[in-house]
């Protein structure tokens, strides 16, 4: 079957898209891009509490056999700490060539979404500062703030993470000798 004269014109416009795991922190829904996110633990383990580190710090866990420290992105990014519930997760998130734990209220679903439904984030976004963020989603009448993992903490930040895991891997190690 032969093509007539204005089909040959059209052309399938594909667009690119996204898949986003979504988190609430309170009444708010955020998105991490899926290829960032290496698993999703629920908050039954116990958090080693590392003394000297920052106050959105929660400790480290040690996840089979691997340091990864936890931070409450509630306090991070300066919201009202809530007594956490049984549904919080710890997001284990790639994050400057190392992991972290990221404690939110709930994982709710993974989407796929097309790029044209993101924008860029207005200057403040629900309590949470810009600068953290890469865009907003809109799906039909929920809005979604993404995040901007890279910039969640700062590298000065990331090296006393890198700091606090160095030496919990120490301790572990001289009490297991």
């Amino acid at each position: 079957m032969a093509l007539k004269d204005k089909d040959k014109d059209k052309v399938e416009v594909v667009e690119e898209s996204k898949q986003l795991v979504i988190f609430k922190l309170g009444d708010e829904e955020f998105g991490v891009d899926i290829l960032q996110v290496r698993e999703i633990e629920k908050l039954d383990q116990p958090i080693t509490r590392v003394p000297k580190s920052p106050a959105f710090v929660e400790g480290v866990i040690n996840l089979r056999g691997e340091i990864i420290p936890i931070v409450d992105l509630r306090k991070r990014f300066g919201l009202v700490v809530r007594q956490t519930s049984h549904e919080a997760r710890i997001i284990i998130v790639d994050i400057s060539d190392g992991q972290v734990g990221m404690v939110v209220d709930s994982v709710v679903e993974v989407i796929r979404l097309n790029a044209s439904a993101i924008e860029n984030a207005p200057p403040i976004t629900r309590g949470v500062d810009a600068y953290f963020l890469s865009g907003v989603a809109k799906i039909n009448e929920r809005l979604i703030i993404l995040l901007n993992l890279e910039r969640a903490l700062s590298p000065e930040e990331v090296k006393e993470l890198d700091a606090l895991k160095a030496e919990e891997q120490n301790d572990q190690n001289g009490r297991s000798e």
